[in-house]
């Protein structure tokens, strides 16, 4: 299956039908896609990418529909990718986000994929990353990538999301133990899902404080923290209001360009690692050849793996 060029032209229209198909594309690694995918990153860029995250049972599908609500009653497209964890036998996305945002299924303007992790440890893969290219240069105005909920080793989201909200909820007693142990720097925005929870301002009070006891320096943005009930649509308005001021706060204090370069950086690495790797398993000639070399002694692995490297 390829990827071509009819495809490339209807995903850069933002025709859904094309960016569902370009997105098997890019997770099946089909022929062509590559080249599909350069021509597609040159026209993106303008969307803004937003990223939510946090433990398990914060609400976040919940959250993400009632913010994809909130921005259709703007007239602005919403992409929202539910990441969730993958099946050990087919790889794919078990968990079924779509399901739990059925209401957005007669919308033109909400395109949902959910995307499987596939083993990758910090929770994003390669085809996430290169499903938000697809989304952007389609047209879409906000994506939203929706984490999977493993908890601190869930910090990938930053190489991908330009905004990042860690979602939290009251009564939960170690979310924000472990929010405390991984999560608390990558957040742009706390939020406290189903803040008409007894507790919440209890929750309110220990992000408060861990943020005070935080190493910042003067000029970053002061990470606000907003509370919601993502189930009535209790605070949304007011929650997408300051993803646009952070948007805003990056663009004014050039933090959106570092960003961008900080990001590129990190899927450039992904990538070059995957060509790596590629080339260092055994049936590829080179490999085949250093690995007899080793066996029989007439060279090390540190020497041998220099070697393939180098090539």
């Amino acid at each position: 299956m390829t990827a071509p060029k009819e495809i490339v032209d209807a995903v850069l229209e933002g025709r859904n039908q094309a960016v569902a198909r370009m997105l098997t594309f890019v997770e099946r690694r089909s022929d062509g896609v590559d080249d599909a995918l350069a021509v597609l990153h040159r026209a993106a860029g303008s969307a803004h990418v937003l990223g939510l995250t946090g433990p398990p049972g914060s609400g976040k599908s919940t959250l993400v529909s009632a913010l994809a609500r909130h921005y259709r009653s703007q007239d602005r497209t919403v992409g929202v990718l539910a990441v969730d964890p993958s099946s050990v036998f087919s790889g794919g996305a078990i968990l079924g986000d779509r399901i739990r945002m059925s209401d957005h299924g007669d919308d033109a303007g909400v395109f949902i994929r959910s995307v499987a992790t596939r083993g990758a440890l910090g929770g994003l893969s390669r085809a996430c990353l290169d499903a938000i290219t697809v989304l952007d240069a389609a047209g879409t105005d906000v994506v939203i990538l929706e984490t999977v909920g493993v908890g601190q080793a869930e910090v990938d989201v930053i190489s991908a999301a330009q905004t990042v909200a860690v979602v939290s909820v009251p009564g939960m007693g170690d979310d924000v133990q472990a929010i405390k142990a991984g999560l608390l720097e990558v957040a742009d925005v706390h939020v406290v899902n189903k803040a008409d929870r007894d507790g919440a301002s209890r929750t309110v009070a220990e992000l408060r404080e861990m943020l005070r006891l935080s190493h910042r320096t003067a000029g970053q943005w002061n990470v606000p923290i907003h509370q919601t009930v993502a189930a009535n649509g209790d605070g949304v308005a007011d929650l997408a209001a300051v993803f646009a001021a952070h948007l805003d706060w990056m663009t004014e204090h050039g933090e959106r360009e570092r960003r961008a370069r900080r990001n590129a950086a990190t899927r450039i690495r992904w990538v070059a690692e995957e060509l790596v790797l590629d080339e260092l398993r055994p049936g590829v000639a080179a490999f085949d050849h250093a690995l007899d070399e080793v066996t029989a002694h007439r060279t090390d692995p540190l020497s041998a793996a220099r070697q393939l490297v180098g090539r």
